[in-house]
């Protein structure tokens, strides 16, 4: 098969779908890979070292669109991109269709077939494509919080850690999976004082037994939420419905029950945000503040660490590639069903069922596609 790896441009997207490892593989499995010029050089590789890998070097974007059968991205495509999608593409890539309405119209209307990373999902309901960017994005969150809940970020001036004679910081955690138990390591390890809510009782008694003692866990509804934010100083929004919009948990009227400078880190705002007034921002604008309350939303937050990023996306996605690339799309979600559910567009229909529910737009089964 012919894979094409795009530079991606969404801004301040630094990551590459494909090292130069994977790159090598792809090529011992007999596929020529095309990488944009230049598509590495964020994540830390030159082209030189994609060559020496066995791919070859395209001076455009367009190129490689022209070229390719398999297009494997990081990011959603975006606008001046649709254009170069064809009927004839499979792309392989994060979506996130539900959060977006013009990205699925135009997915639907090039007749690719659309396989997001998303939504890929073993039987066991894990989310093999999704975890390693949960766990960068997890951890950010604190990264990220502890460093805008300082004064000249326009934060309340707090050390989530405190210091002998001052009490610590205090974490809300919205949400016990991938990124909730990331981002609540990092707190913890930074001796704040966190509290995990979740629905599932199961999860919270998992988390309780291998957290350590400054994380309790709370189940979550709106009472005990609206408790805990009067006192929190950085709330990290970690919910997820795969492939669906996420649900808003905090809602504008809720800031006002917090204190002037708290921080909210919103990482679901890819999925359309489970903090109401939160709205996507990028890694060279981040924040924005509403009633006094400091909103980090940035969509692409593993973008900000692209060497770590690329290297982990490529170790969870390539194994997949390959699948794709050796059998192509329909005989490879026979093989490996877990990509079955990763399907979300097929030749201009959708075959997500959350995606169709999210714009009210026509769903059909997959079984009758195929």
């Amino acid at each position: 098969m012919i894979i094409g790896v795009p530079k991606e441009i969404k801004t301040n997207e630094n990551r590459i779908a494909v090292t130069p490892a994977g790159v090598m593989e792809l090529v011992k499995h007999g596929h020529t890979v095309y990488v944009q010029k230049s598509g590495g050089l964020g994540s830390g590789y030159s082209d030189q070292m994609y060559i020496d890998a066995g791919a070859e070097v395209l001076p455009s974007i367009e190129d490689v669109y022209q070229k390719a059968e398999m297009i494997i991205k990081v990011k959603e495509p975006i606008e001046q991109e649709y254009p170069l999608i064809k009927s004839h593409h499979l792309l392989f890539t994060y979506f996130h269709f539900a959060s977006y309405e013009p990205l699925t119209r135009a997915m639907i209307e090039s007749g690719a077939t659309c396989l997001a990373y998303e939504t890929v999902m073993t039987p066991d309901r894990k989310l093999p494509l999704l975890v390693p960017m949960s766990e960068v994005a997890g951890r950010m969150a604190i990264q990220q919080g502890a460093k805008y809940l300082e004064s000249p970020m326009e934060g309340k001036g707090v050390l989530l850690g405190g210091v002998p004679g001052v009490k610590r910081g205090k974490v809300i955690i919205l949400g016990g999976g991938v990124v909730g138990i990331q981002a609540a390591k990092m707190a913890a390890g930074l001796g704040a004082d966190v509290t995990i809510f979740d629905i599932n009782l199961d999860r919270l008694r998992y988390l309780a037994d291998v957290m350590p003692a400054n994380v309790t866990t709370e189940y979550s509804n709106e009472y005990n939420i609206r408790a805990a934010i009067k006192e929190a100083d950085l709330i990290v929004g970690a919910v997820l419905i795969p492939g669906a919009k996420a649900p808003s948990l905090i809602t504008r009227e809720m800031l006002k029950d917090m204190e002037a400078g708290t921080v909210l880190v919103d990482v679901a705002v890819d999925q359309g945000g489970c903090i109401e007034t939160c709205r996507p921002t990028t890694h060279k604008d981040p924040i924005f503040i509403v009633d006094d309350i400091v909103h980090y939303c940035v969509a692409n937050m593993p973008g900000a660490v692209p060497r770590t990023s690329t290297i982990a996306l490529t170790n969870a996605t390539l194994p997949y590639a390959i699948e794709l690339a050796n059998n192509g799309w329909k005989k490879a979600i026979a093989r490996r069903p877990e990509l079955k559910p990763g399907l979300n567009i097929i030749n201009g229909k959708i075959v997500y069922e959350n995606v169709a529910k999210a714009f009210n737009l026509d769903y059909h089964p997959i079984d009758t596609i195929l």
